[in-house]
């Protein structure tokens, strides 16, 4: 009987710890929950000011490696389209 506690001790401490990190801050895999894609990271935004469009540009990302681009305008953010992305979606008609 005490083996039987200890495990599902185990089990419900292990659960919580999933629950825990799964609210960490990070997005999940689904879409966001406004159904908005998310923009552009600051430094993508900061690296393009001043610049024109197509000026190729680089800000650090979030790992702190070097992230290399052009600038382009996605949707309402004029920042850096990194080096092999997929091109930005086609802007939605507003209704």
């Amino acid at each position: 009987m005490k083996l039987i506690k200890h495990w599902m001790l185990c089990a419900a401490l292990a659960v919580c710890a999933v629950g825990a990190s799964a609210q960490n801050g990070q997005r999940p895999d689904g879409p966001p929950p406004d159904g908005k894609p998310p923009g552009p990271p600051p430094e993508a935004i900061a690296a393009c000011k001043g610049k024109a469009e197509g000026a190729k540009a680089e800000f650090k990302g979030r790992r702190g490696e070097t992230v290399k681009g052009t600038c382009k305008k996605l949707r309402e953010a004029f920042a850096v389209l990194p080096d092999g992305a997929p091109p930005p979606p086609p802007p939605q008609d507003r209704k």
